[in-house]
């Protein structure tokens, strides 16, 4: 199982697996990311198989999941980028603005740990 599900699964509580599934599910529905860019367009970018792709334990999440996780879950999700000197925290937002809460996630350019929900 990939760590940024891993990560993500365990501060909101949820099985890693089950989480992947229900972000794969909002990215197959074609439901927004972001405001003006289209989920198929960014999709595009990737790969044709992206979302069966994804699905696939094995599968590592990144940039994209992380935006489907604010959006299905009201969450603001900050990735605190350990590999950098300084070390810089990259902000991801719900597209509705909606945050209900916050949740904290390490990033070392290749792994995801969580840090705290809040």
């Amino acid at each position: 199982m990939s760590c940024l599900f891993n990560s993500i699964g365990k501060l909101l509580d949820k099985n890693p697996q089950v989480l992947r599934n229900e972000i794969c599910d909002y990215l197959q529905a074609n439901n927004k990311l972001i405001d003006g860019l289209d989920t198929k367009a960014i999709l595009k970018m990737e790969s044709m198989n992206y979302v069966r792709n994804m699905r696939r334990p094995s599968s590592w999440g990144g940039a994209i999941e992380i935006q489907c996780a604010c959006n299905i879950w009201n969450c603001r999700i900050n990735v605190l980028n350990i590999r950098e000197r300084p070390q810089r925290t990259i902000e991801f937002i719900p597209s509705n603005g909606n945050i209900e809460r916050t949740l904290n996630i390490s990033w070392t350019g290749g792994h995801y740990e969580p840090i705290s929900i809040s």
